[in-house]
């Protein structure tokens, strides 16, 4: 092993809660110190163990289906969206619904019921059964096909090739996605784009940060839980951009010391959904271990703000703030 004065920690930057998480989990603690609790959060908020345990403790009760919450509750929709069948679902059950559903999630909804009215194939590249993408294809379940990566393209049929668009899961890996494209391009030459890229910006900045950082690093470490899609992502980024190895962990304590054989540099980061008291636990970890103060990698400054769910904003009296670009 070098000696402790040359080991190091690179630090991505941007990293860590995104604007989309920041104002959901805003949005059940803000609702639990309003209403009271129990608070009725449909899904997990966000994907990550630790905010979940933590809302859990002030009184959030987390369910898998609308059904679960009692007639007439509250009930706060996850920043991954939902379909419009879960809306009925509240109403017949005269539940009072805050919907957190991240904008930049609510965008693509939008995209898919614009393609669906023109009467397109929309073809959505993302993972089966992951809550964005259920809550997306609730949107035109007759006119989208799920597209799981590069190697599925030839799995998919249309009516006709010269009326189709795509669509993506938000926090999927930006090169699979353009992979992903390309491929479809190559069956659908026509193939229409969505006004924006869907891929989000939190999930683009955090992919450029590791790209940078894996390429300066023997072993990655990403802060993140195993059913956050971007988190994973960033563990399959850094292996493909230089690390010699990289691991997804929840806490510190799941960090294995074996892992630092032979290692001089780690590179650390976090997921999208990660509180950064998470990050910073791992950072004195390491440091116990010799890896001294962190440098910061910072590819690009983040900016991005949105407004607290309008049903929030109501009966708080709060003035929506304007989005500032990432």
């Amino acid at each position: 092993m070098t000696a402790n004065s040359q080991r190091r920690v690179l630090l991505a930057k941007p990293r860590g809660y995104c604007a989309g998480v920041d104002r959901a989990v805003q949005t059940v603690e803000i609702a639990l110190e309003k209403y009271g609790a129990p608070i009725y959060v449909r899904k997990q908020i966000v994907h990550n163990v630790h905010v979940v345990k933590t809302l859990e403790e002030r009184g959030a009760i987390f369910v898998d289906e609308t059904e679960e919450v009692p007639e007439g509750s509250i009930v706060v929709f996850s920043a991954h969206g939902v379909a419009p069948v879960v809306h009925e679902e509240a109403k017949g059950l005269d539940l009072r619904t805050i919907d957190a559903t991240c904008p930049l999630v609510t965008k693509v909804h939008k995209e898919a019921v614009r393609f669906a009215a023109q009467d397109y194939d929309i073809l959505l590249i993302g993972h089966e059964g992951h809550e964005e993408v259920i809550g997306t294809t609730g949107e035109a379940p007759d006119h989208i096909h799920l597209v799981d990566g590069p190697d599925d393209v030839a799995n998919v049929t249309v009516r006709d090739p010269e009326r189709v668009a795509w669509l993506s899961q938000t926090t999927l890996s930006v090169d699979e996605t353009i992979a992903t494209v390309e491929k479809l391009r190559e069956r659908f030459p026509k193939l229409m784009d969505p006004p924006s890229d869907d891929i989000c910006y939190a999930t683009q900045n955090r992919q450029v940060a590791v790209k940078e950082m894996a390429a300066r690093s023997d072993l990655v470490i990403v802060v993140g839980s195993t059913n956050s899609s971007n988190s994973v992502r960033l563990v399959e980024v850094a292996k493909e951009h230089g690390a010699d190895s990289a691991y997804l962990v929840d806490y510190a304590e799941h960090i294995d010391p074996a892992w630092l054989g032979g290692v001089t540099t780690v590179g650390v980061t976090s997921g999208a959904s990660v509180p950064d008291e998470l990050v910073q636990e791992v950072l004195a970890w390491l440091a116990e271990r010799g890896f001294g103060e962190a440098e910061e990698i910072e590819s690009v400054q983040e900016s991005m703000r949105f407004s607290l769910p309008k049903e929030l904003r109501k009966d708080l009296r709060i003035t929506p703030v304007q989005s500032t670009s990432p």
